[in-house]
């Protein structure tokens, strides 16, 4: 089995495949100078249809964490804000000719998110503690939107 090592989810490591959703740098005061607004943090992308913001519920898994399943949508960005203050894992890989390359793994810290480019291949959603609840921004619309691709050989992200 092939094994990876998650990384801590900074913005210039995961530049490639999304956005990092957090309230870092630049900053504007609103609300009368008790809010401050981290304006624009991520590009949304569709191709057709429109955004939408719907709530995902899903199972959290452990580390170590095997998986071989890797999916991705062509026509539509798809941003992960976790409801919760646990860790989350992200998987990502990049294209090549149409196939995922070798899978990187990624450890959010509380209050982040992630945006993932149209078309960045990437794995299930995976929360790491109970419950797994996410406000995740994404395209609506008519048609397919995910291709699924599984890896020849289970990859393990070790713990």
């Amino acid at each position: 089995m092939r094994v990876i090592r998650p990384e801590p989810l900074t913005a210039a490591a995961f530049a490639p495949f999304g956005d990092v959703l957090e309230a870092t740098g630049d900053f504007r005061l609103i609300n009368e100078g008790l809010c401050r607004r981290h304006h624009d943090r991520a590009r949304l992308d569709f191709h057709a249809g429109r955004a939408g913001i719907s709530i995902f519920d899903a199972e959290p898994r452990a580390l170590p964490y095997d998986f071989d399943l890797v999916e991705r949508h062509p026509d539509g960005s798809q941003a992960f804000l976790p409801m919760t203050a646990q860790p989350f894992l992200v998987i990502v890989a990049p294209d090549e000719g149409g196939v995922p390359g070798d899978p990187r793994a990624f450890l959010t810290a509380p209050g982040q998110g992630i945006n993932l480019h149209r078309g960045t291949w990437h794995g299930v959603l995976t929360p790491l503690a109970a419950p797994g609840l996410f406000a995740v921004v994404d395209r609506i619309g008519d048609g397919p939107n995910l291709e699924e691709y599984r890896y020849p050989a289970p990859w393990r992200v070790a713990g």
